[in-house]
């Protein structure tokens, strides 16, 4: 009998007496549980023929072994294992070796995930006893998890703590330092004299909630920081962790910050976001929200909210509890909105990832990948010690062809890479076998850079065909949130064998990737040419786009679509088997039609942009939208007033509208001053402002100017790396918003903002915006 069924929360290893010992919080459908598995080994990997030096080096050392292994490595030399009884012993034995340049293999896998790995446990796991404890094995488990959002208000230095909201299905309170001098005390409100008895009034409220994750903004970089150094100051052990041991919050070399606790997981928004490949041109907190739900803050200046917190809590801390409750619900509200905690469950049950796994693709890869590879025979390579200097260049872009178009198809191969895997057997250990001597001929896919695939020993192509599977299941039962992590995982391999920071990195792999979608692409155009006579003006990566013109239309143009789509697919499959002999899985899509389409031409050049169009595009209920793609519309570095611009503009000449009196009217508004709302630039610092020393983008300069204000107003500097700066080009130069002294340049933003934007189009209707401007000039003058 199994004494328990649940998801592995969080995992953990330390050192005891008896050698290795391996915890796992495990929540079940009451709570959660600690099991440990107790006298474990840590274990790696090294050529067999370093055995007598490794040998001789490490003999002072004792609680290691040498084990003989049925094992080779990807270039068929015989490996060994070394196993060591202690976590510190095998980093020790590490030291050594690396000082002495002996290859190390799979050094970095934690014994807490090998055990895992190793098993098939991916989020679900069963404990049964055995005569030494226990043991885990895989099973499907989905769990209910408790979540709390936490947000806290501080002093500007961040040296004090305001107060602490916390929020949740059950929980809805502030914890506030000091008293509220009102007579309407806030129910939720629960006030303590002093920061050490907020901190301790917070530890309990987490004790008595007992969540499963704690999610916030920020919130390992800021909140749980800011606690630490606080509980530190104050000599309070934060005791966090269902282990009720100290919390721990260290920053890595990187300079991202992590939290160390058990049984209980910290998410963070905005890494959750990126993560599960939302994309907002801010990730603020109020531009979220704004984005999701036309809500935001409760105080609304930004570059003001720092001292506007430090007025309420001074004069008014119920409004500051209304304020610090309302971020830990926007957050809430925006895990709820996106699924992102349903997203981090199914990312775990498909690749083993901690749910606070950042980032993560390499690790994903690993954890399904290592298992079958030492089950086939192999271990990994040394880390990144693939064939490198080869032709594997990116995805394939075609020269476009500059013009404004109707009746334009877009037709998409459907997950390209993950399909060009599957389909020519690319694998590293695929590769191994192809390799080797004696390989039958039969057997083999021959790819790029030199490279030669076995048909029927390679691994990564099998683990796409179960995603595959899975994600046309999840398609069918309408599970978006399932099938967007598949999309993503699979996704992610091309860039796990092509990055040269990631272990399995060759360029036999990725050139075999890239270089076959290159040709794919430039024979799918061809054939598109030759058999149809349809012009391809463009392609990119996984997609072409076909000119039918306004001989077709809209009806004819969307059932060419499927014929091409139809035609193809057949194409590909016949010309795979003829040449391979083995089945193909390539699959190409309809996906669009734009009635009107316009392919800008680059800067100052006559030959055609890349990654950059616009279309109007015709949505299944008859509706039609307007797409950008790499323009100004979609760029946060450019002004609103231009996005708009390009926006009403495109519509009205792609719906063959009036325009010359929109843009005449447009100049007048602007030069009188009735557009200044629409003029801020806005635009990110990537390091401190004392770095930019040669030069000096406008946002700096704005910066620098807003800085020596800040200083004079006695309040720190608000801008950091990372940070947005929103200013205005005057006369006088780049301005920051918060102290804009002199006359705004108007025609430097007609210069440099509606020019581009508005001459891209117009070119090919032979007008000009300075034209336009000339006429509108001589007719005042």
């Amino acid at each position: 009998m199994s004494l328990s069924r649940g998801f592995v929360l969080s995992r953990h290893q330390q050192d005891q007496s008896d050698g290795i010992q391996l915890r796992y919080w495990l929540r079940h459908t009451t709570g959660a549980e600690l099991f440990t598995i107790q006298g474990q080994e840590s274990v790696f990997f090294f050529l067999a023929a370093d055995s007598e030096r490794i040998s001789g080096l490490l003999s002072h050392l004792a609680g290691w072994r040498i084990t003989s292994l049925n094992l080779v490595d990807l270039n068929q030399r015989p490996v060994a294992g070394i196993y060591c009884q202690f976590l510190s012993l095998q980093r020790q034995i590490c030291e050594i070796l690396t000082s002495h340049q002996v290859v190390m293999i799979e050094e970095d896998i934690r014994p807490v995930d090998r055990y895992l790995m190793e098993r098939f446990i991916f989020g679900g796991a069963e404990v049964n006893p055995v005569s030494s404890g226990v043991r885990l094995q895989p099973v499907e488990f989905r769990p209910t998890l408790k979540v709390l959002s936490i947000d806290l208000e501080t002093s500007m230095k961040a040296d004090r703590i305001h107060s602490i909201g916390l929020y949740g299905a059950d929980i809805s309170v502030v914890l506030m330092r000091g008293e509220i001098e009102s007579s309407e005390h806030p129910d939720n409100v629960v006030c303590y004299p002093d920061e050490a008895s907020l901190i301790r009034g917070f530890i309990h409220q987490v004790e008595k909630y007992n969540p499963d994750l704690f999610i916030g903004w920020n919130v390992v970089g800021f909140d749980f920081r800011v606690l630490a150094e606080r509980a530190e100051a104050l000599k309070i052990p934060l005791r966090l962790g269902r282990d009720h041991q100290p919390l721990k919050v260290v920053r890595s070399e990187a300079g991202k910050w992590y939290v160390r606790l058990e049984g209980r997981l910290v998410i963070d928004g905005i890494d959750a976001l990126k993560g599960a490949t939302y994309h907002f041109e801010s990730y603020a907190l109020e531009y979220v929200s704004q984005q999701l739900f036309q809500r935001g803050k409760l105080i609304h200046q930004p570059n003001d909210r720092g001292a506007e917190i430090q007025r309420l809590y001074r004069e008014d801390k119920a409004a500051l509890a209304r304020y610090n409750l309302e971020d830990c619900k926007l957050v809430w509200d925006i895990f709820e909105e996106t699924q992102l905690i349903e997203y981090l469950l199914e990312r775990t049950r498909l690749t083993g990832l901690s749910l606070d796994k950042v980032g993560g693709s390499a690790a994903a890869f690993d954890f399904q990948y290592l298992p079958r590879l030492h089950r086939a025979g192999y271990v990994a390579p040394e880390y990144a010690s693939g064939v490198r200097g080869m032709d594997a260049p990116g995805g394939f872009v075609m020269e476009s062809q500059p013009g404004l178009y109707q009746q334009v198809l877009v037709l998409d191969f459907k997950s390209l890479y993950p399909s060009i895997i599957r389909t020519f057997r690319i694998d590293p250990a695929g590769l191994a076998e192809g390799l080797k001597e004696g390989a039958d001929e039969d057997d083999l896919v021959p790819g790029f850079n030199g490279a030669i695939f076995s048909k029927s020993k390679a691994i990564l192509p099998t683990i796409i065909e179960e995603l595959w599977c899975a994600r046309d299941l999840a398609k069918q039962n309408k599970n978006a949130v399932f099938s967007q992590a598949i999309k993503i995982i699979m996704n992610s391999f091309y860039g796990v064998l092509g990055s040269d920071v990631c272990r399995f990195f060759d360029q036999r792999l990725s050139g075999s990737i890239t270089l076959r979608g290159h040709q794919i692409l430039q024979q799918t155009r061809d054939e598109i040419e030759r058999f149809f006579g349809h012009q391809v003006i463009y392609g990119d990566t996984d997609s072409v786009f076909v000119l039918l013109g306004e001989a077709f239309n809209e009806q004819a143009a969307e059932q060419r679509g499927r014929e091409l789509a139809t035609y193809l697919n057949d194409w590909w499959k016949a010309q795979v088997e003829k040449q391979f002999n083995t089945p193909c899985f390539l699959e190409l899509e309809y996906e669009t039609l734009f009635t009107r389409f316009l392919m800008p031409r680059m800067r100052h050049s006559e030959k055609g942009s890349k990654k950059r169009y616009a279309g109007l595009q015709r949505q299944a209920d008859g509706k039609s939208k307007l797409v950008f793609k790499g323009l100004e519309n979609v760029r946060s570095d450019w002004t609103p007033l231009a996005r708009e611009v390009q926006k009403n503009l495109y519509e009205a000449v792609f719906t063959e509208q009036p325009y010359r009196p929109y843009l005449k009217t447009l100049v007048n508004d602007l030069r009188a001053g009735r557009l200044n709302d629409q003029l801020v630039y806005r635009r990110r610092l990537r390091q401190p402002l004392d770095a930019y020393l040669r030069m000096k983008p406008p946002h700096v300069q704005a910066a620098l100017k807003a800085q020596v204000y800040w200083q004079q107003q006695g309040r720190a500097d608000p801008y950091q790396p990372g940070d947005h700066v929103s200013y205005v080009m005057t006369v006088s130069g780049p301005e920051p918003i918060e102290q804009l002294r002199s006359p705004i340049d108007y025609e430097h933003y007609i210069e440099k903002q509606l020019m581009p934007v508005v001459d891209a189009i117009l070119c090919f209707k032979e007008e000009s915006f300075a034209e336009l401007i000339a006429t509108q000039r001589d007719l005042f003058q």
